[in-house]
């Protein structure tokens, strides 16, 4: 951000110390709005595949392998720029970064089925092409967290930054919502190039709502130059991240791994989850699996808010809420995973897939937000890296999940695995995780 930019900030705020805010009560409203339906958008079009993968494959008549391999590249790009982009928003602005980012991942799901279609041409490249362009596209979605977080994080004050960007993780569920409903409606009727046109379209109309709506109503303000807000003084904090000190302490990895055994668990799920319930019960309707499981996301994420602050209105510790926090996804999704490792009945099955989704509402509020606690001042760099590490059991568990797939057909064997690494995230953040600031 330039120094002109920065004086269009309001002279008559005062000095602002990390008790106070740089959005006023209006701006929190607009960007909160704003962010959620941004955060809707991205996992509507994240999960358009694993939505249209049992169509598409079967159209284009790819393996289990292949259809793993296309599901899980996506999370190759994912990895690329978790910490480029939390960087590049510490220093410029995360609302720039989300904006550039959204209309590249927009456009690539509106043209996707040109790209699937235009594949074809080069039938022994077709696979690693539509790779390829799966791999730009999680690396233009990867930045999109850490710019949020970045950016509520310069203009919050503390005590609001939690919640507000747990709330913001709501919107994966919507997104998702979004696509179970409006895209199983779109696919039933007019088929799957349809889904990709229609979420693609929404993607690029929100981005032009977060250019000439939310960004331009900051023009108007200026800061106060003699007593620079907490905005300019992260931009400058920010330069430098001192990463020895952060590597150096094992509640940074306690944080780090446990997200990423979590991570795990979600996007092997996130991904396969419509192919589970097509293959064990292809009579299913498919609204209803790609729509129930996620209505418990929301509720959970705000129960889970509400549970966090009546243990810290309580004077508990802030480390000792985010364990119990974390504990309770833990618990909920491997006794799910249990169970539904030995269940063969659909609704128990769809119950099961209900909990451990509502679940990952209770790790929002925990190890999703432990950046902030203990990287305030550099929370997008390091919430990047941390979700870059997050994001390798996106392609290696999906990858592994569909070769497992291939192999065995045994779906009991893919939760018995995530259990698994579910049970070693919990135990690593139970022991050594913490909410004490490092910087």
């Amino acid at each position: 951000m330039s120094m002109d930019e920065k004086l269009k900030y309001s002279l008559l705020r005062g000095e602002l110390v990390d008790s106070q805010s740089v959005w006023t009560r209006h701006e929190k409203r607009v960007w909160f709005l704003t962010l959620i339906t941004g955060t809707l958008m991205l996992y509507s079009t994240r999960t358009s595949m694993p939505l249209l993968i049992p169509a598409v494959a079967a159209e284009q008549k790819w393996s289990k392998t292949d259809s793993g391999t296309v599901l899980s590249s996506f999370f190759w790009g994912y990895t690329l720029t978790q910490v480029v982009g939390g960087y590049f928003s510490d220093r410029f602005g995360g609302q720039r970064v989300i904006l550039f980012a959204a209309i590249g991942w927009s456009l690539i799901t509106f043209f996707m089925p040109n790209i699937i279609w235009s594949s074809n041409a080069i039938k022994v490249y077709s696979i690693p092409f539509i790779v390829t362009i799966r791999i730009i596209n999680g690396a233009f979605q990867g930045v999109h967290f850490p710019s949020m977080i970045s950016l509520t994080s310069q203009n919050l004050c503390s005590n609001e930054r939690t919640s507000f960007f747990g709330l913001l993780t709501a919107g994966s569920a919507l997104g998702t919502l979004l696509t179970g409903s409006l895209g199983s409606f779109v696919l039933d009727y007019f088929g799957w190039p349809y889904v990709f046109r229609v979420i693609g379209f929404l993607g690029i109309s929100w981005a032009l709502m977060l250019r000439y709506y939310t960004m331009a109503g900051e023009r108007g303000r200026i800061i106060n130059v003699s007593a620079p807000s907490r905005l300019c003084a992260n931009k400058q904090i920010s330069d430098n991240v001192p990463w020895l000190r952060y590597f150096r302490k094992l509640s940074f990895w306690a944080c780090v791994l446990t997200h990423a055994c979590e991570m795990n668990c979600f996007f092997v799920l996130l991904s396969w989850l419509p192919t589970y319930f097509h293959d064990g019960f292809p009579h299913a309707k498919v609204w209803v699996v790609n729509m129930i499981p996620w209505l418990a996301l929301p509720p959970c994420t705000l129960f889970a808010r509400f549970l966090t602050g009546r243990l810290l209105a309580r004077e508990w510790s802030t480390s000792a809420v985010r364990k119990i926090i974390q504990s309770c996804c833990f618990a909920s999704q491997n006794l799910a995973l249990f169970i539904m490792a030995r269940t063969s009945d659909f609704h128990t099955a769809l119950i099961c897939m209900t909990v451990i989704i509502g679940g990952t509402g209770f790790h929002n509020n925990a190890v999703t937000v432990n950046p902030q606690d203990l990287a305030p001042s550099h929370s997008g760099s390091v919430f990047g890296l941390m979700n870059t590490v997050g994001a390798v059991p996106g392609f290696l568990g999906v990858y592994l999940a569909g070769h497992i797939l291939e192999i065995t057909q045994s779906w009991p064997i893919v939760f018995s695995t995530a259990a698994a690494i579910n049970l070693v995230g919990w135990v690593i953040f139970v022991v050594f995780g913490s909410a004490e600031a490092i910087v």
